[in-house]
């Protein structure tokens, strides 16, 4: 029976219990702030990277790994007898799987499947999760690729922005562009559709925006069985403990995971962003 390693990269932001107990293993992000260059969630926490954009000058930006990072887990996963599954940030938002397919190709002794998520955040999370639970219980690589590929289309994220300024100068807005012209007066309600960053609805208020998100959550997974909820926040705690407790109440779980949103990924979402990631019938 093959040994199967599950590689992913930061954007999830798995808490790292559920990494260890799931042996995952993760490639960083990368954040870059003036002269500074950061792994995402290793050199610099969430709490750290928030409390400082919220008063630096100078904005970050990301990149991601690099072919090279890839590249060394790859081949010490592959010395350790292991094949290879890496689940990665939606290729539309990142160059991420364009360099693990690179790492790929300097490897060819290495047996390496590598899966577009076609999301981020703990929806991504959960695609993870599912192969690695599998890859645990013996399951082969053609079978956890199939599990991580199925989930896309039973999981979602859902979320809200203070402000679109830092999606818009991140070039990540898609449609949601639209919005740009009326920011004091409506609160766009964010998803992740076929890997971009695209509007569903718009609220006048960050409490109507948070009840909507719930509500949405339950429509989108009404009807289906073994629900697994997950936050994200970008330093907003509070507001995401409450909308996962309220979701929760409705919909009876069978799964909780409060995660944050990493450095990486809070460079362009910027302070106060939540929402809700789903995994349904899995």
């Amino acid at each position: 029976m093959s040994k199967i390693a599950i590689v992913t990269d930061s954007s999830p932001y798995i808490p790292d219990h559920i990494i260890k107990e799931n042996n995952i293993h993760v490639v960083p992000l990368v954040v870059i702030w003036g002269e500074e260059i950061f792994h995402d969630g290793v050199d610099i926490s969430p709490v750290e990277f928030y409390e400082r954009l919220k008063t630096d000058k100078v904005l970050p930006s990301t990149s991601q790994p690099t072919v090279a990072d890839f590249e060394v887990v790859f081949r010490s996963l592959h010395q350790e007898g292991y094949e290879i599954l890496a689940i990665l940030i939606s290729e539309a938002l990142s160059g991420t799987v364009s360099s693990a397919t690179q790492a790929k190709k300097m490897l060819p002794e290495a047996t390496i499947e590598i899966v577009n998520s076609k999301t981020l955040a703990m929806a991504l999370g959960f695609h993870v999760l599912a192969a690695a639970k599998a890859a645990n219980k013996g399951a082969s690589l053609a079978e956890c690729k199939r599990l991580a590929e199925d989930a896309q289309d039973r999981s979602g994220v859902i979320f809200v922005v203070d402000t679109l300024e830092f999606l818009h100068r991140g070039g990540r807005l898609g449609a949601a562009s639209r919005y740009l012209g009326s920011l004091l007066s409506v609160k766009p309600i964010l998803a992740i559709e076929d890997g971009l960053i695209v509007s569903i609805d718009k609220v006048r208020t960050q409490k109507k925006a948070l009840e909507r998100i719930v509500d949405l959550i339950e429509e989108r997974t009404k009807g289906h069985k073994d629900i697994r909820l997950a936050t994200l926040h970008a330093n907003n705690p509070d507001t995401a403990q409450f909308i996962l407790d309220e979701a929760s109440s409705r919909l009876s779980p069978v799964e909780k995971v409060f995660s944050e949103i990493s450095p990486a990924i809070g460079t362009h979402a910027g302070p106060g962003a939540v929402g809700l990631a789903y995994l349904v019938d899995m």
